[in-house]
């Protein structure tokens, strides 16, 4: 497992093992390459979204010029409350455009 600061939440985040073996297999222009801009994206975004899918889930993304040719990365990150405090990453993904949820935070 792999825990990464996070000033937005004022809390860190998990990465699982489970979840990033996920990752690798779906998104594998994120993973292994480019694992470090998780960390990056999660301390430094340039916007946060609420889910559309997830109540309890944010989108946090940071715009790269020197990925994939200028790209996106999102790491969605699911907060509980029950039964203790606990941020985690469901998915991470490269995109041209960020199409779901509302703007709760942008970077001025």
């Amino acid at each position: 497992m792999t825990r990464y600061p996070c000033p937005y939440l004022g809390d860190e985040v998990e990465l699982s093992d489970e979840r990033e073996q996920h990752i690798a297999e779906h998104h594998p222009d994120l993973l292994p390459d480019h694992k470090h801009r998780i960390g990056d994206t999660l301390a430094d975004p340039d916007q946060v979204r609420r889910s559309k899918r997830f109540g309890n889930a944010r989108l946090f993304a940071k715009w790269y010029d020197d990925l994939l040719q200028g790209k996106h990365l999102v790491v969605v990150v699911v907060s509980e409350a029950e039964p203790r405090n606990r941020n985690w990453i469901v998915t991470a993904y490269v995109t041209k455009r960020i199409a779901e949820g509302d703007e709760e935070w942008k970077r001025n």
